[in-house]
């Protein structure tokens, strides 16, 4: 009650805007959903192009970046961008950019690993 919702909102959005920019340098990522943060909320929806979210989410994992995968129960949105699932960042009051730019290094080496897969195949 402190903190207020409207200064939580706004932290939302700056996190959001912030990740947004971001996410531009990590090639062959698709976001889906308003590309103006100030229509987003905290989350962002995106996948990796050629590398599945689950993929994707436990690579993260591994490099303590905490995001959920899968159809996040919603289906018919899923078959309207034509996936069966997406991986989701979430931000709220308590993050800090130095965790989305962790977030944006863990990705890139995403596309470094499965880059190497693609090599040695």
């Amino acid at each position: 009650k402190k903190i207020g919702m409207g200064n939580i909102e706004k932290r939302e959005r700056e996190l959001t805007a912030y990740a947004m920019e971001r996410l531009k340098e990590v090639d062959g990522i698709r976001i889906y959903g308003p590309k103006n943060p100030e229509l987003k909320s905290g989350v962002i929806s995106f996948n990796l192009e050629n590398i599945h979210p689950h993929d994707v989410g436990t690579i993260l994992d591994q490099e303590g970046i905490a995001v959920r995968v899968g159809s996040h129960c919603a289906q018919p949105l899923m078959a309207k961008f034509g996936v069966s699932s997406m991986v989701r960042a979430s931000f709220y009051i308590y993050n800090i950019e130095e965790e989305i730019d962790i977030m944006i290094s863990a990705l890139k080496k995403v596309k470094e690993i499965f880059r190497g897969i693609r090599r040695a195949l």
